[in-house]
């Protein structure tokens, strides 16, 4: 099998604020994985809060040795492959899959057990500005579900304009931002504007302060599930967070792939928790890859396409908050002509 890695610069619709920083565009790396006639497409997303540039992910990627001839050996493969980026590892894994399913001719889905529908519906991510900009955005989108991005500045003043105009279920991502007593006096002022939940309100690391925030939050009679974001990589994290959060957030570059993610949904399952299925800032590459394994989520935050103008690849279908899966082979995401 030949590898090879180009730039994927995706321009996004408008800035994209988060409490780790704003982006205009992003430098996400393909991967080609080519066999016997057949490519495969893989994508990593260069996540800057994670180190991660075109640069390195290309650099890491065009350094690995020889993946052998055998397309179907994914396990031998990714357990090959030398210590990388998780995003540069999910792109090898993603680009196997593919080769996988159109080497068969079949959906992964398939592959995997799954039937494609109906999935849950998908949220539309706002980014942090103004208050006013903020209520004007939910205004605009008219998604049944928003997940809004927060700050520790005013994060109770830019929840109250966004639930002033739209009824819609609301999610909010602190994105680690906030300390364990900040976040025990703000969820309980958040919890009556109505959240379906709060995601990775404390920074990653420490199992044990979520372990408390859930205990002090009890305590106060205030029942708003927090999930985890940026404190999972890989099913051990589910693991070590078993009682502590209500539920994970999987994403593919946070994992290193699909072989992990499916691991990471089922440990959470064994514990019973919930699982949102998430993506970065992607292409429809990375986004349809994720969205084969939607069947087994509660959640999806797969709006990734819809924030960037210049989407290279068909694949995942959007009505609304509906998502559609593609019925070509592998992935079923296509370059676009």
């Amino acid at each position: 099998m030949n590898l090879n890695v180009s730039p994927l610069t995706l321009n996004l619709r408008t800035t994209f604020r988060v409490s780790h920083g704003a982006s205009d565009r992003r430098e996400n790396a393909l991967v080609t994985l080519q066999h016997e006639g057949l490519t495969g497409y893989g994508e990593a997303a260069a996540v800057f809060y994670y180190g991660d540039t075109y640069e390195s992910l290309s650099a890491a990627l065009q350094s690995l040795p020889p993946l052998g001839d055998d397309p179907f050996a994914l396990e031998e493969i990714l357990n090959r492959l030398p210590p990388m980026s998780h995003a540069a590892q999910a792109a090898v894994d993603m680009a196997l899959h593919d080769l996988w399913g159109k080497r068969l001719g079949q959906p992964l889905y398939r592959l995997l057990g799954l039937t494609p529908a109906p999935l849950p519906q998908t949220s539309f991510t706002i980014g942090i500005d103004t208050p006013e900009a903020m209520s004007a955005r939910a205004r605009e989108t008219q998604y049944p579900i928003i997940k809004t991005k927060l700050d520790s500045q005013n994060p109770e003043t830019q929840v109250a304009a966004i639930r002033a105009a739209s009824s819609a279920v609301l999610r909010v991502d602190a994105n680690a931002a906030w300390t364990p007593a900040q976040a025990l006096d703000l969820i309980p002022r958040l919890a009556p504007y109505d959240l379906e939940l709060i995601e990775q309100p404390l920074p990653a690391g420490d199992p044990e302060a979520y372990r408390w925030l859930k205990h002090e939050l009890a305590r106060r009679d205030v029942r708003v599930p927090i999930y985890i974001d940026e404190s999972l990589q890989t099913s051990r994290d589910v693991a070590r967070h078993a009682g502590a959060v209500d539920g994970v957030v999987v994403k593919l570059m946070k994992t290193g792939g699909l072989r992990e993610a499916l691991r990471a949904i089922h440990t959470a399952r064994a514990h019973e928790m919930q699982v949102m299925l998430s993506c970065m800032i992607e292409s429809s590459l990375g986004v349809t890859a994720a969205a084969h394994l939607a069947p087994l989520c509660d959640q999806l935050d797969l709006d990734g396409p819809l924030l960037i103008a210049n989407d290279p690849f068909d694949g995942l279908r959007y009505d609304g908050a509906n998502l559609s899966l593609p019925d070509r082979p592998g992935i079923g995401a296509a370059l676009r002509l």
